[in-house]
């Protein structure tokens, strides 16, 4: 019963703090406070702005930007003191603006392949300004130590890298062979120097075993042997300095006040393989170009074709390797060359008939088939001949007059169309007129516009170079006309000699030589 009692107590208790109460029917009575409920408003949208950040295009690499000089400023290696040297190698070359000029004009053809092989190999791109110092981009360059070509190679060392010379071929003029040899022979001389670039370039003017010689002379007095520090032959203490010199002054154009002439960042030739030997006259109707540029391309063939054992490679303008493929495979095998029937005559020997047409005794009988240099008049034989009667020329990028124009900007100018119009680089309009050229023309805007005229000077109009000769103990004037192909009696009249008289070591001749007739 208490137990009962207990549990109704606890149950009224728990209404009394609910705010009920018992009526007297016993029902239950709720308390009339009015509970309000609040109206909460429905949320609203809430729009969030984000900040509006403007990313920056990544920066362009060496390979994408316009100009070929910016890529190798961009990657120079050497970090050296503007020494006194150096300094006076700067001041020529700003005394001399049209050095560039002409430097430039020969150098657009080969420069990018040049660079591109350099960065392939991952060496410092100050080298690709080596065949400034070296030639002056001049694929013809002869010197007096009888190196040849762009990169001044000699003969000794060009067979030690590969490049043949022969009647029909001078690798060390071919612009592609010649880049390959004289960056293995660079890579050679760093490893042969312990990694010491500027040893390594000034062995390459005055060959290695000068430098360690010097080096190790140095090492004996206790000397420093630093290139600085070496005795080098004056030649080579300036052929460093020259070209650290172009290095500083391409990497820091503003602080010089110095434009480089433009180069379009692009390849502008390609490598081409016809497999056999070919006509270049033959090859330039097929290129559509005239056949003085391609040799120009490819100045490492001597004769009218290519050599009969190789190399059948030639350096083509980019945009004619497609046209040129297409026509070479639809001529036929002996288009490629011109032929003729000769008759042998009485009192004629191999070499009369080869050297009558200009070739050699070895092509004559790999062509005919023969063993021996035994011939019989009233017989034949194939002799292959060019197809052009006129003798090879070689002609280098002609000197140019200029000439200047206004332009005045029209509604919907821009750079592009503006070179177009005028036959020049659209960045060159934009250095001539000192304007970005990504900025927006305005109308009415005028911009100077640069054109030349070509005059070829009579000494680049022939194969002939000239030279100036140190004469050696030993020498006389018969024996130099020999080494360079040259008559006795030129010698003689370009250099005023006395014949009674002999000729003195270090003694200066001036000759005038035909490079293509010169085989070592």
């Amino acid at each position: 019963m208490v137990k009962v009692i207990s549990y109704l107590l606890l149950i009224l208790s728990f209404f009394s703090l609910n705010g009920c109460s018992l009526t007297a029917d016993n029902s239950f009575s709720t308390p009339t406070t009015q509970i309000v409920i609040p109206q909460v408003e429905p949320p609203q949208t809430v729009a969030i702005i984000k900040p509006q950040i403007e990313i920056a295009p990544p920066p362009l690499t060496p390979q994408q930007v316009e100009s070929l000089w910016q890529r190798i400023a961009m990657q120079l290696y050497f970090e050296q003191p503007e020494t006194a040297k150096i300094k006076r190698q700067i001041k020529w070359y700003l005394k001399h603006p049209t050095y560039m000029n002409r430097v430039a004009q020969r150098a657009q053809p080969f420069l990018h392949l040049i660079v591109d092989e350099i960065e392939k190999r991952q060496l410092p791109l100050e080298l690709a300004l080596l065949p400034i110092v070296e030639s002056e981009f001049n694929p013809l360059a002869y010197s007096h130590g009888r190196a040849s070509g762009m990169w001044q190679i000699i003969s000794g060392t060009g067979k030690r890298f590969g490049l043949s010379q022969n009647w029909w071929y001078d690798g060390r003029r071919d612009v592609y062979a010649s880049t390959h040899a004289a960056l293995d022979y660079l890579e050679y001389l760093h490893k042969f120097f312990d990694g010491n670039w500027l040893h390594a370039i000034a062995a390459y003017n005055s060959g290695e075993g000068r430098v360690q010689r010097a080096i190790r002379k140095n090492k004996k007095a206790g000397k420093a042997t630093d290139f600085w520090s070496l005795q080098l032959p004056k030649e080579t203490k300036d052929y460093v300095p020259k070209l650290l010199a172009l290095a500083l002054l391409l990497k820091n154009q503003q602080h010089y006040g110095v434009t480089w002439p433009i180069i379009s960042n692009q390849s502008q030739v390609i490598l081409v393989d016809t497999q056999s030997q070919i006509d270049l006259n033959f090859a330039a109707s097929l290129a559509d170009i005239d056949v003085d540029y391609l040799r120009y391309l490819n100045p490492g063939f001597n004769r009218w074709a290519t050599n009969p054992t190789g190399p059948h490679q030639l350096l083509l303008p980019v945009d004619k390797v497609e046209g040129f493929h297409r026509k070479l495979n639809q001529s036929a095998p002996k288009d490629r060359l011109n032929w003729v029937r000769y008759k042998i005559k009485s009192g004629d020997s191999l070499g009369l008939i080869a050297q009558r047409h200009q070739t050699t005794v070895t092509v004559v009988k790999n062509i005919n088939g023969m063993t021996s240099n035994s011939i019989r008049a009233g017989k034949y034989l194939l002799i292959p001949i060019s197809a052009t009667t006129t003798p090879p020329t070689f002609k280098l990028p002609v000197k140019t007059r200029a000439s200047t124009k206004t332009h005045v900007v029209k509604s919907g100018d821009n750079l592009w169309d503006i070179a177009k119009k005028y036959d020049v680089n659209y960045l060159a309009i934009a250095t001539w007129n000192k304007i970005s050229h990504k900025k927006t023309l305005r109308l009415g805007q005028k911009l100077l516009i640069k054109s030349s005229t070509s005059s070829t000077p009579p000494s680049e109009k022939k194969l002939i170079t000239n030279i100036r000769y140190k004469v050696k103990r030993g020498d006389s004037i018969a024996r130099i006309a020999q080494k360079f192909s040259l008559k006795i009696t030129d010698v003689i009249r370009w250099n005023s000699l006395n014949t009674k008289k002999y000729l003195k070591p270090g003694q200066m001749l001036k000759l005038y030589i035909n490079v293509m007739e010169t085989n070592s």
